[in-house]
């Protein structure tokens, strides 16, 4: 059995003596499934850690993303939340999380569902949203994130910042979330430094971003081949790209597509076979942009003039917004894939009459 109290913390809220995790694990006979990237964190003082970095939960409603056999939910209920909201989409795991649901009565709502669907606008009571200029709200998103759901949901929930919807529909919500170190120094990185990426443009352009410490991949069972790395994200009052998210997701992926040539030529692929070099200086000349730098090397205020001056080109040309690059290589692949195919059948047809 184990205690849930920080060391030296007095909490308002101890949970009744439980299963340990590990006997949680052993109970209910779960295993971590490799190809939905499970990775199970068992030591409490790792979780309290994990949660500490949410900030203040006495009193707050928090939701965690898939919490598994309970680990990190142990340590909010711990901090002393008013209510906590688990989503888990792999049901082996409702039974255990039912089990502290009954150990803290009424502060518990389980959900079974998917995070990239759940409607997170419903989530939590009116009563707490605040305005977008305000302090955030009293609402916290935490998370052990498996590998695989890491990137799309945190570019969704990005997304969900810049329309101030979602779990932002309540304001500035705080999100403290687990990721690949590898990633977790892609969110991070600076101008020039080796891990920037589109990740980087368009985390930072919205939240600010804090890599707040690294969890060896042993902590974890089973043991990942990487470690993990905790990060902070608190949305920002104004975006540093005051731009829709699409577009600022379009110029900056286009930029990124070529990482380690200069970023003329990514910026090249906004726009068609058909003046795409008049329209490429065009756009690097009126945004004050060296067409010779790489991608890793442009600065946030470079990425804000490129994302403006394209949007203006595109209020000229409405084309421009809906053109996609690839869909034009794959539509002249088809064309020249047509053509081989129907010079081959005259070739056939001529050998036919021979």
């Amino acid at each position: 059995f184990c205690l849930m109290a920080v060391p030296g913390k007095v909490s308002a809220f101890r949970l009744p003596p439980l299963p340990t995790v590990g006997e949680i694990i052993k109970l209910f006979r779960l295993k971590a499934q490799k190809q939905l990237s499970q990775n199970f964190l068992l030591d409490l003082r790792l979780t309290d850690k994990i949660v500490r970095q949410a900030g203040e939960l006495k009193n707050a409603h928090v939701c965690e993303v898939g919490p598994g056999p309970g680990g990190i939910t142990r340590s909010i209920l711990s901090a002393g939340v008013e209510q906590l909201l688990l989503i888990e989409k792999d049901a082996r795991f409702i039974p255990g999380l039912q089990m502290l649901s009954e150990a803290a009565p009424g502060k518990v709502r389980i959900v079974h569902g998917d995070i990239l669907t759940y409607k997170m606008e419903k989530a939590f009571p009116k009563h707490l949203k605040k305005n977008w200029e305000d302090e955030p709200p009293d609402i916290h998103i935490i998370g052990n994130l498996p590998f695989s759901v890491s990137t799309p949901l945190i570019i969704k929930w990005l997304e969900n910042v810049s329309k101030k919807d979602g779990p932002f529909i309540y304001g500035r919500t705080q999100m403290t979330l687990t990721f690949q170190r590898e990633v977790a120094e892609r969110l991070t990185a600076n101008p020039g430094g080796r891990q920037r990426s589109r990740l980087s443009i368009m985390s930072q352009h919205l939240c600010t971003v804090e890599n707040c410490f690294v969890i060896p991949g042993q902590a974890f069972v089973p043991k990942p081949e990487v470690d993990v790395a905790v990060v902070h994200f608190t949305p920002l009052v104004e975006p540093k790209i005051q731009q829709p998210f699409q577009l600022v997701e379009k110029v900056v992926r286009s930029v990124f597509q070529f990482r380690r040539k200069y970023c003329f030529r990514g910026i090249e692929t906004l726009f068609p076979e058909s003046g795409r070099l008049k329209r490429t200086e065009q756009l690097m000349m009126t945004a004050n942009v060296d067409p010779t730098l790489r991608p890793f090397q442009l600065s946030m205020s470079q990425f804000r003039n490129l994302c403006n001056t394209y949007r203006k080109m595109c209020d000229e040309d409405p084309g421009l917004l809906v053109y996609d690059y690839r869909e034009e290589l794959r539509q002249k692949k088809l064309m020249r894939n047509l053509q081989k195919s129907t010079s081959q059948c005259n070739q056939i047809e001529e050998e036919d009459e021979l």
